[in-house]
This record gives structure tokens, sequence and C-alpha cells, in this order.
């Protein structure tokens, strides 16, 4: 069986490509790049608000795992207040192409 689409060949480019994120099994629809290029991903799980943060560095040493179709990123969890690896699943492939030919009509 094939995949439609292609694994991108960094996290960076995956992110670009995504509507939301699954990390550590939680949907994200809240994650960015700060002006400092540092990754942000926030999230609810019941009324706790958890909160991931990664450098440019960890982004761009974050490894695609074939088999589980997942990235695996060390970073910062607000809520452990402590640095680990986390598993990042980019989710709702965004289209570009017909986002733009919508606006331009």
């Amino acid at each position: 069986m094939s995949t439609m689409t292609a694994v991108p060949d960094t996290l960076l480019h995956a992110l670009e490509h995504c509507g939301m994120v699954e990390i550590d099994g939680l949907h994200a629809f809240e994650f960015a790049l700060d002006e400092n290029d540092n990754l942000h991903i926030e999230c609810i799980d019941g009324r706790t608000a958890k909160h991931w943060e990664f450098t440019p560095a960890q982004v761009a040493a974050a490894t695609f795992d074939q088999d589980l179709q997942s990235w695996l990123i060390v970073g910062y969890a607000s809520d452990t207040k402590t640095v680990g690896e986390h598993r990042l699943v980019c989710l709702g492939d965004v289209l570009g192409s017909g986002d733009d030919e919508d606006e331009t009509e």
C-alpha cells in the first residue's frame, strides 16, 4: 500500500503544511514559531493547560519514525517542568494552492 503524500524531510517543513499537531497523544490546534524561531505548542487536557517549547536546534534535530508515522523531538514541557522526549504527529494537511486561488477570485 502506498501513501498519497511524501514524508517531509524536516519537522519544520512538516509543520508548515499541517493544520493541527498531536503531541504525546493530545491534539493541539495552537502551535507557532515565535520571533526567535522557538516552537510553542499549547493544548488543554481536561482543565489543565499544557505547553511545550522547542528551540530551533531541537526542531532541526527531530527524527521521523517511519513505523509510527510521527516525529521524535526533545524539548521542555511546562506541566512536568522537565526536558524530555515527545512524540509529535502532524495532522490536517493545509493545501496552499487552493487557498491562494480563493483569495484572488
